[in-house]
Parts: C-alpha cells; structure tokens; sequence
C-alpha cells in the first residue's frame, strides 16, 4: 500500500478556480430544504434560478434554507453560488481544493467551515477522505460535498417528519447536526480498526511470519492518517467553543456553543482512542520482536549446548587421528571399546550437569 498523505497544493493564482479531488465523474447536483416550525418545502435536483429565487423570497425571510450540493468539479456553478451569498473568492478556492486541512473561519457574516470525512476502504486496507464544506450567512447555510452519500439522511428525515428540534433552531444547529454525523464516520471507522488492531495484538503472540510488522505499519499509518484529519477539526471546535464569551463568531448563536463543546469532547474521545490502537501496536511490534529475539536466543542456546557436547569428543577423536605410531592404546586389544566407553561417559555427564543448570 502506498503511503497515505495529503496531495500538494497547488500554486495559482487567487481568481483561478480547480477541483483537486477525485470524484468527478457523477453529475453535480442541488438539494434545497426551506423549513420553519409549521412545515417545510424540499426541492431535489433544483436549479440555480430556484434557489436564488426561493432565497430572495420576502414571505420567506425567516425561514432556514438549507442547499446541499453533491459534487465539485462544476467549478462554475460553485462560483455562482459563492457569488450568490457574497462569498470571497478565497473561501470558494478552498471550497474546491480538497487538500486543505480542517478549519473554521469568518470573513464578514459568512462562516466558512471546512472538514475532512473517513471511511476505511475494506477491499484495499486503506483510508479514503471526503471534503465537506459549510458556509452560513443570515438563515442559509449551505453544505459542499465531493459525492453522493448518506450522511445527512437522518437529518432530512427529522426535517420531513418535524421529530426532535431541528426545525424550532437555526442554522447554527443545524450545522452542529451534520458536524456530528460526520464525526460519527469518525466513530464507524476507528471501531473498525479497533477489531483489526486487536487481531493483530493476538496474531503477534503466535505468529513468526516477516509479514505480520508488514501488517502493522499498514495499520499505523492508516491511524495516523485518521488522527491527521481529527487533529486540526478539534482545534477548529475548540475554538468555537471557546467563542461564547468573547463574541468572536458572530454566525454562531450563545445558546449553540454548548453543542460544539459536545462535539469537541467527541475529537477528544476519537484522539484517545487512536493513541490507544497505536500504543497497542507499538506494544505487538515490541512483543513480536520480543519473541522473535526470545526465539533465536533458544536456538542458539541449543545450538550451543550441542556445539560443547561434541567439543571434548571431537578432540578425543582428532588425537587418536593423528598417524604416529607410539600414540598409547593405540595397538591395545580393547583400545577402540575404551575410547567409545570415555566418549560416552563424557556426553551422559555433560548433559546431566547442564540439565541440573537448567540450560535446556
């Protein structure tokens, strides 16, 4: 597996627009919720004309208007919609290079808020990332993502059916709302990582195959990808969270920021656990090799016990090698059963002196 790492930004220039993911080949499309307390209208595969005109709409001035876009490599579309809500071109750049790190910012009254979504790739044992960006301005807020998924399902249906509170809040919630959902992908994706960590931490104890560290440094690096994506989102929440005093976000009511402090006690929650998987990794790399220097100390012990048992018969042997003829015993009738009797007597002593040493 190739190594896991962010793509190199490229240098252009401000008012120059490019989608630098992957997903390209579905076609880009909108969907617009308009909703109060008392109802709510949906609008799927809607139009630019639509939403601009749904949003000018003074009868509906009060009302939250949710736009998801599905897909970003219509970069004229994505320009037109920035353009729409007064976005500088800068956060539109953003919105488009997927290979910027998570963070939060406010220019004006927009609130650009972008993060990183895993999932783990089951077939290739890697990780793959998502962009989805939020932008909230007035009682819009709209959400930018590079394909069609279900992250938000749940939450379209909660507006449909009016269950819990989304449609008595704002946008800012309803920003918590998809925020969390996201995380959630979080949560999926290291619970499933956390069975292969364990396997592995069991695998170690029995196996003596080169291919197992193989296995484990995949593993690590998939983790430290994830805790990349995780890093910069808990900085982004807590500041946020910290906002509510000093007033610094404006997009963002008093009465949320208890939410964002959720969620960021959640980044810290994601951030021990992968500490965790990788300290159980380090601890089956370091008892793999443990065991693997614990099993070549064995043999070599063997190995050596051996090489000393046949020392003083090999030196019994090589003596009366030698072609001289005064050698003593050397013409005595029982010579050859004398030398067999002392080689043997020789051995048994040996090994009963390094069984009582507890050697082997």
């Amino acid at each position: 597996m190739d190594r896991i790492k962010y793509r190199h930004v490229r240098k252009v220039q401000p008012d120059y627009f490019e989608y630098t993911g992957e997903y390209k080949s579905d076609p880009v499309e909108m969907q617009l919720f308009v909703f109060n307390q008392e109802g709510y209208e949906e609008y799927r595969n809607v139009s630019l004309e639509r939403v601009v005109q749904e949003c000018k709409d003074e009868r509906q001035i009060n009302d939250i208007k949710w736009l998801n876009v599905h897909g970003l490599h219509d970069t004229k579309l994505i320009k037109q919609i920035g353009d729409l809500f007064h976005v500088d071109s800068l956060i539109v750049g953003d919105i488009l290079n997927t290979s910027r790190r998570t963070r939060i910012e406010e220019l004006g009254d927009v609130l650009f808020f972008s993060i990183k979504s895993v999932l783990p790739e089951e077939e290739e044992n890697t990780v793959k990332t998502e962009q989805v960006s939020f932008l909230l301005k007035d009682m819009v807020i709209v959400s930018f993502q590079e394909k069609r998924s279900d992250y938000f399902a749940h939450i379209r249906e909660r507006i449909r059916t009016g269950t819990g509170i989304v449609r008595k809040k704002k946008n800012d919630y309803l920003l918590y709302l998809m925020l969390d959902a996201i995380m959630e992908n979080f949560f999926i994706t290291i619970e499933n990582y956390e069975d292969k960590v364990e396997a592995l931490s069991v695998g170690g104890k029995v196996s003596y195959k080169a291919d197992f560290i193989s296995g484990i440094e995949k593993m690590r690096d998939n983790l430290n990808y994830i805790k990349r994506a995780i890093t910069p989102l808990r900085d982004a929440l807590y500041k946020l969270k910290s906002a509510k005093d000093e007033d610094e976000i404006e997009t963002i009511g008093k009465h949320t920021h208890t939410y964002f402090a959720r969620l960021h006690q959640k980044c810290l929650e994601l951030l021990d656990q992968v500490e965790y998987d990788m300290t159980s990794l380090d601890s089956a790399s370091n008892f793999h090799f443990s065991l693997q220097s614990q099993r070549m100390n064995q043999i070599m012990k063997t190995l050596t016990i051996f090489s000393v048992i046949f020392m003083p018969l090999t030196f019994i042997v090589g003596v009366y090698g030698m072609n001289f003829e005064n050698i003593p015993e050397l013409k005595s009738e029982h010579g050859y059963y004398w030398v067999w009797g002392i080689m043997v007597a020789i051995t048994i002593v040996m090994v009963i002196y390094f069984r009582r040493k507890k050697w082997f």
